[in-house]
């Protein structure tokens, strides 16, 4: 059983799809934060990641065994990995080691494109949203930044993540919609495990 969690920047997806997980017994997998691990190894000056080298040990993410959790939430990771994403070889690579992963088990699995491209056969698809506004406050508030600066980033990163053929701020086709602002994460969590099957 995979659970797909999509949406932008903002929209409480990690939160949200490590809350649901836990609620479900199911594996959480932060497709995001694979996308650092491989920004954070660009900056280290790697040419290329080998998507083998990122693992997960429970709230944990190695990569090359080294505990890199706290490394890949940086602004300057933060800043690069869209542009890592935006490599062809980069999401290739990336995109068959997710596929790997959640070939076997239960799983809740959270990025920008898991139900459009990753898995798009999801038995469950929900795509989070919130208001520009909430995004950039909850943002910012995670960072500790000005939420009118972090507003501009969203609005520069959700432009960069709409090309290279991917459709990041539309629902994928079987999914639905929900709009968090507003909600509190225990009740967006209860809306989505109400959708998974027993």
């Amino acid at each position: 059983m995979l659970v797909a969690i999509d949406g932008p920047a903002g929209a409480g997806k990690s939160t949200v799809a490590r809350a649901v997980a836990h609620a479900l017994g199911f594996t959480y997998l932060d497709t995001g934060a694979m996308y650092r691990c491989a920004a954070l190894a660009s900056l280290r000056g790697a040419g290329t990641v080998d998507a083998a080298r990122i693992a997960f040990a429970e709230d944990r993410v190695l990569l090359d065994g080294e505990d890199v959790t706290t490394a890949i939430r940086t602004p300057g990771v933060t800043e690069r990995a869209s542009e890592v994403a935006a490599r062809p070889e980069v999401r290739e690579a990336l995109i068959a080691r997710q596929r790997e992963l959640i070939a076997g088990g239960d799983w809740v699995a959270e990025g920008r494109d898991i139900a459009t491209v990753v898995a798009p056969d999801a038995e469950v698809k929900v795509f989070l949203t919130a208001s520009p506004q909430e995004r950039a406050r909850r943002r910012a508030a995670e960072l500790g930044a000005d939420a009118g600066v972090v507003a501009r980033e969203l609005a520069l990163r959700d432009e960069r993540d709409s090309g290279h053929g991917r459709t990041t701020l539309h629902p994928a086709p079987g999914a639905t919609p929900l709009d968090t602002t507003g909600l509190s994460i225990d009740e967006v969590v209860q809306a989505i495990v109400a959708r998974v099957p027993r």
